[in-house]
């Protein structure tokens, strides 16, 4: 009877294992890498897609993903010019919780794209937010009240890129970690409680802050933060902000500077829409780095919407290409899917999720032998676009829903396999 109820046991939490939820609660997912851990998902989709449980159609103007925590989403959005904002949104049907004013939308300098950029951050009781001028808020993730604020241009000497500014926060142990760009304070690490300043990172030259997020890395024996800025990627010491080491390659003709670093043990991929995409190694010797160029390619995945590594292959795309797989340590592409075109990915249960600049919604087997399409279809009722603007929102995948956003508009679906239900 004993070892019976202990096999019945065994059989309930295996089966709730592979139902396994899991919050999304800032950008690219909880380790910052585009993949999901959950399980039980739909392996793949009917012709028009997995069922839709709600729409939001009016959640403000952005191209900011949503973090995912329990029963709550957290997105950035613009109303206007002078208004932008984090909100809180109810996981039951998309509406509004509560909202609070961060600042006024960035400068576009080029190229006119205003809205929101950043994914909000949350850390237990605690959210942080970015807007696109450089307002930097910690708030709580209950109501929104502001615990203390910063600005990134008066408080730092900021310097954004062109397009303002577009990283999602950083929280890492008691800090919090951002990039104002600038000779005075080009990265940064802020007590994440009261927002005091840490450290700053200040190398001689200075660097505007680019587009992407910072990643953390253990490398050596030695915790740094990378960060692709607008002259390439940088590692900065965790402990005190001291630059270790610089990379320009994949900067190089390269205005916008977007994709997030992916990073492996001492290897770390770079890439930008208008060179291409490297991958380099990290030499340490005593505390020492040095850089060592593996592979370049222009044709490597350098499109907005990044790249994600699982095992042995990275998975993004480009513009002439669309969504590719490649082997990691060599560059080799193992298969392209032109089709798709340019877009953002990730990752849950074996399965890519690519969010199409054209505004489709692909599902792709994850697996090197062949590109394998289990799922295609556009969200209804899509937003109208300004001229050269596209849904450059990425795909979210948390707690069994499929979350994607175009400008205004806010979807969710259910990708939950019933079977595993």
């Amino acid at each position: 009877m004993k070892t019976r109820w202990v096999l019945l046991v065994a059989v309930a939490i295996g089966a709730a294992s592979l139902a396994a939820a899991d919050d999304w609660p800032q950008w690219r997912g909880p380790n910052r890498d585009g993949a999901s851990k959950e399980s039980g998902l739909l392996k793949e989709w009917p012709k028009d897609g997995p069922k839709l449980v709600w729409a939001a159609k009016d959640i403000g103007y952005g191209f900011s993903t949503p973090a995912v925590v329990g029963d709550r989403l957290y997105v950035i959005s613009t109303k206007g010019e002078d208004d932008e904002f984090a909100q809180a949104l109810d996981g039951k049907d998309g509406s509004q919780v509560w909202s609070r004013h961060l600042g006024k939308v960035g400068p576009n300098q080029r190229v006119n794209y205003p809205g929101a950029r950043s994914t909000p951050t949350v850390d237990g009781e605690l959210l942080y937010a970015l807007g696109s001028d450089g307002d930097l808020a910690c708030l709580t993730a209950d109501k929104g009240e502001v615990r203390w604020a910063k600005s990134l241009r008066k408080d730092f000497g900021g310097t954004p890129g062109y397009w303002a500014y577009s990283e999602s926060p950083l929280v890492d142990g008691d800090v919090v970690v951002c990039t104002p760009g600038g000779k005075e304070a080009t990265i940064i690490a802020l007590n994440k409680k009261s927002g005091d300043v840490v450290w700053k990172c200040a190398p001689p030259e200075g660097d505007e802050a680019g587009y992407a997020s910072i990643i953390a890395v253990d490398v050596g024996g030695v915790k740094q933060y990378v960060q692709f800025l607008a002259k390439g990627l940088v590692g900065v010491d965790a402990k005190n902000g001291k630059l270790l080491w610089r990379y320009g390659g994949t900067a190089e003709g390269s205005m916008a500077n977007i994709p997030t670093p992916v990073a492996h043990g001492d290897l770390v991929y770079s890439a930008a829409g208008q060179s291409g995409g490297g991958l380099v190694r990290l030499k340490a010797d005593n505390g020492q780095f040095a850089v060592d160029q593996v592979y370049f390619d222009k044709l490597l995945p350098n499109s907005i919407g990044g790249s994600v590594l699982l095992g042995d292959y990275l998975y993004g795309a480009n513009g002439k290409d669309g969504l590719l797989c490649v082997e990691f340590a060599t560059g080799k592409v193992k298969w392209k899917a032109p089709a798709l075109g340019a877009g953002s990915v990730c990752f849950a249960d074996g399965r890519l999720y690519f969010h199409g600049e054209d505004g489709k919604v692909a599902l792709v087997e994850a697996t090197p032998e062949e590109y394998r399409e289990k799922g295609l279809f556009p969200p209804p009722d899509p937003p109208e676009r300004p001229k050269g603007a596209k849904a450059w929102a990425y795909p979210v995948v948390a707690n069994g829903r499929l979350y994607v956003r175009d400008l205004g508009k806010l979807w969710c679906y259910d990708v939950k396999d019933a079977a595993a239900k």
